[in-house]
């Protein structure tokens, strides 16, 4: 008997609209555009589904399209596609140029919250590191001299691009690697090795 449980938040519908309509839905990497008034097109196609409700549908779709890999890519040349995947009108400069802007609000938003919280731990750290001051110190023991590593600089997260070659410090040797794909959170890398990671921004060099 088939699962008719209801999908309950806009992960689980995107990730049965990618199951459902592959050629128009992606999971992974830049995304197509998509049809003006595809909602409308999903409604019917889906109105005997008890899976998915139109609230919810609704919900995701525009999860989908906002996006940073969607936004990524709207390009010049583009053109959106239908739930079969067949290409239709191409993207005016008009969407591109509002796709680049709101990609570009998006992650001032995230990065800026991010800097916030940083500055929130770094304050933290401070007074952690004070408090440790009173106290007695030990003697330090003689340290070993360290062999100077190479300069590692950090990544600016805004201006990562797909294809565009990093190193990812994971352990003591940073791994030379090629970025897949760019969300809010994370980064997807592809190793020399051919393995996929997903990493945070800042395990990221340059």
């Amino acid at each position: 008997m088939e699962n008719t449980e209801k999908l309950k938040n806009s992960k689980e519908v995107i990730a049965y609209l990618v199951e459902k309509f592959p050629a128009c839905f992606i999971a992974e990497g830049e995304a197509k555009p998509l049809k003006i008034g595809i909602f409308q097109d999903l409604a019917e196609r889906l109105t005997d589904d008890p899976k998915v409700s139109k609230t919810l549908l609704r919900s995701a779709l525009r999860q989908y399209t906002s996006s940073w890999r969607y936004l990524h890519g709207l390009k010049a040349g583009m053109a959106r596609v239908d739930l079969d995947g067949n290409p239709g009108e191409l993207l005016t400069e008009e969407h591109i140029e509002h796709a680049k802007q709101a990609l570009k609000e998006s992650k001032d938003r995230v990065f800026a919250s991010r800097r916030a919280s940083n500055a929130a731990a770094g304050k933290a750290d401070n007074a952690d590191k004070a408090d440790k001051s009173d106290k007695p110190k030990k003697p330090r023991r003689p340290q070993p001299r360290k062999v100077a590593a190479p300069v590692l600089t950090p990544v600016n997260a805004g201006e990562l691009k797909i294809e565009q070659g990093v190193k990812v410090v994971l352990g003591k040797s940073p791994m030379a690697a090629t970025i897949k794909e760019i969300t809010k959170d994370d980064v997807q890398v592809q190793l020399q090795t051919g393995m996929m990671l997903r990493v945070k921004f800042e395990h990221l060099v340059l």
